[in-house]
């Protein structure tokens, strides 16, 4: 009995140990800003490395301005909405004119494949 409360409370903290996401640490959701406006990034469960690094559980963070975040496997577009950190950033400064914006957070491999919806993270924010 005792050696199975073991194994399950250590697959329990297991599982919580490696779990993988990603989050906004600035702004948060619904948050009025200025521009331009610092947005800083995190990762739990994950390393960050640069584009070309294939390494198990690594990769670099994309920031999509009114996109969905793209389905696991996929190439994340190069385009003005798909904004890449390929050199491994956890920061940048975003300049947008005012209104009302969806900005998702999507974790990729060194491939620029994406890891999908548990690796990505929505909020809204307006931009006075």
């Amino acid at each position: 009995m005792k050696s199975l409360i073991l194994g399950a409370l250590l697959a329990f903290t297991t599982h919580f140990a490696f779990a993988q996401s990603v989050d906004f640490v600035e702004p948060k959701e619904g948050a009025t800003v200025s521009s331009p406006f610092k947005v800083i990034f995190a990762v739990k469960g994950m390393t960050v490395a640069p584009a070309g690094d294939m390494a198990q559980n690594t990769g670099h963070h994309h920031l999509l301005i009114n996109a969905a975040s793209i389905p696991e496997g996929n190439v994340i577009p190069f385009d003005e909405t798909h904004i890449h950190f390929g050199k491994g950033q956890t920061e940048t400064e975003v300049a947008l004119p005012p209104g009302k914006y969806k900005l998702t957070l999507q974790f990729a491999n060194g491939a620029h494949q994406s890891y999908g919806s548990k690796l990505s993270k929505s909020i809204e924010i307006t931009v006075k």
